[in-house]
């Protein structure tokens, strides 16, 4: 079972999904704009990514700063945050198994199917 959390607005999101189907590999699409993972998602892709919820945050998104969140906030913080601000997640996020890895560049994904 392979997942990608995909951004079709996103030219990184989308050369991935073409590579993954390029390589015959035809992911379900989560829209995750749409379909805004739970909190708990969000930790069980954190799990299964191997980050933390900093590492998986868009730092440089406008809504960070007007969140008021920084270096010091909490990782309950930053998840709620991308849970109310799907904006702010990463992209894009490919998941097989029970793994995952965030397609920048597009072709690390590649390794999930090694």
């Amino acid at each position: 079972m392979t997942t990608i959390y995909h951004n079709p607005r996103c030219s990184k999101s989308r050369q991935t999904l073409q590579l993954l189907e390029e390589n015959d590999i035809h992911p379900d699409i989560r829209l995750y704009f749409q379909d805004t993972p739970s909190i708990e998602e969000l930790q069980t892709l954190l799990v299964q990514l191997q980050v933390s919820p900093l590492e998986l945050m868009r730092t440089k998104e406008d809504i960070y700063k007007e969140l008021g969140l920084n270096k010091e906030s909490s990782d309950e913080e930053r998840l709620q945050a991308m849970h109310g601000n799907p904006k702010l997640i990463e992209r894009p996020i490919v998941i097989h198994n029970d793994k995952a890895i965030i397609g920048r560049p597009p072709e690390s994904v590649l390794a999930l199917f090694k």
